[in-house]
């Protein structure tokens, strides 16, 4: 290998003892916990604008609907680098798999409870709660929990499986169950998203059903070899670059045929609508088309990280990806503050909310809040560097 080969390169957050993070990775996890920011800017802002799922091209201004279509990159990336992380981390002891087995299905539980309390209460600020909304952390945390089982099978098993699941629950999307039928509280759950009713003064809502994330995880895990020590740089940017090519012009064929994988698309009076049309895809639960476009650029983007780890505008990008669950929830609660605070001083100007008149001011509201959080992101992401021997931060 040449010595201009470009090698895992370590980021900003592991320049104190016994910091490892890959700068590839957590740029991009950064990346996307950005775009997150976005779009939860716009549903704490600009709710008087809701948009559907999927959205509804002939009724949604493109700057709206281009913000959305943004964000849609952050779960399906989020959750393929912690199979990825998931197997990186097994990767650092003698027996591996029992070590990912335990961390995940640990991790999986935090992040189960973290939702269901710490963070919908962000969301709602009602205690006790009347209403739970499960999640990005609730799908994370349920997928953590299944690949705890899954890593005891052969990789050769784990890849045909997670592409199973990407590929072919679409299959499924005509499958519903009545709630009064024994077999809604499960579908709700694994596929059909929907409300669970626990008692007359509590419900759930399963907005990230669980069954196509557990294939995209799956698969991140499966990726695992490709970055692990000692593996050949480039070709896991040359497998990076072919799986992303692939993935979006799979995309492309499968969205022209108007066959499968998402609701059909119909051609425009006018050309940008047409292309909103053919972009407009289904996030919940991710239709195969969904995470075939998500997927195909987040592994470009991690190929171009790779290849270019130099890049001085990465390194911030790194600090928001070394301290994830951190930021999360942070920018949650200052959302919440900010929103009371703005409907305290200037009430209710957009109906019973109040709202941003225009998307621009919620892109400038998210640039920000994003120079405002990273001193904190920063400070916290070198602590837990530094102090590896608080076990519970690795949780964050």
């Amino acid at each position: 290998m040449s010595s201009d080969t470009p090698i895992l390169s370590r980021s900003p957050a592991a320049g104190l003892p016994g910091a490892s993070r890959l700068q590839s990775i957590d740029a991009l996890r950064g990346l996307v916990i950005l775009f997150m920011l976005i779009d939860h800017v716009r549903e704490t802002f600009y709710l008087h604008h809701q948009v559907p799922d999927p959205m509804d091209v002939s009724a949604t201004a493109p700057e709206l609907f281009f913000s959305r279509l943004l964000a849609h990159l952050c779960a399906p990336v989020f959750v393929l680098l912690t199979g990825l992380s998931a197997f990186l981390y097994g990767s650092k002891y003698e027996d591996g798999r029992a070590a990912a087995s335990g961390f995940l299905f640990k991790r999986g539980l935090f992040l189960v409870l973290l939702e269901v309390t710490v963070v919908n209460f962000a969301w709602t600020f009602q205690f006790p709660p009347t209403k739970i909304f499960l999640q990005v952390i609730w799908a994370i945390g349920l997928s953590m929990l299944m690949l705890s089982a899954l890593v005891w099978l052969p990789r050769r098993l784990i890849i045909p499986l997670g592409l199973l699941l990407v590929a072919g629950h679409n299959l499924l999307d005509h499958l519903h169950f009545a709630p009064d039928h024994a077999l809604h509280t499960l579908w709700a759950v694994l596929h059909d998203r929907g409300w669970i009713d626990v008692s007359s003064s509590l419900r759930l809502r399963t907005s990230y059903p669980l069954l196509p994330w557990i294939g995209v995880i799956a698969l991140g895990y499966a990726m695992g070899p490709w970055f692990a020590k000692g593996a050949d740089a480039l070709q896991r940017q040359r497998r990076l670059l072919t799986w992303g090519l692939g993935l979006l012009v799979g995309f492309v064929l499968l969205r022209a045929a108007n066959v499968y994988g998402d609701k059909p698309w119909v051609v425009a009076d006018s050309f940008l609508v047409s292309a909103m049309g053919f972009l407009n895809i289904t996030k919940y639960p991710p239709s195969l088309l969904f995470l075939a476009l998500t997927l195909g650029i987040g592994l470009l983007l991690l190929c171009a990280f790779e290849r270019r780890p130099q890049m001085r505008w990465l390194a911030p990008l790194t600090v928001f990806g070394a301290a994830p669950m951190f930021f999360y929830v942070l920018h949650l609660y200052v959302l919440k503050f900010l929103y009371l605070g703005a409907q305290a001083i200037w009430g209710n100007n957009q109906g019973e909310v109040f709202g941003f008149d225009a998307i621009w001011m919620v892109w400038i509201t998210t640039v920000a809040m994003g120079f405002a959080l990273y001193p904190a992101v920063k400070a916290f992401a070198a602590f837990k560097a530094r102090r590896r021997d608080i076990t519970w931060l690795k949780y964050l």
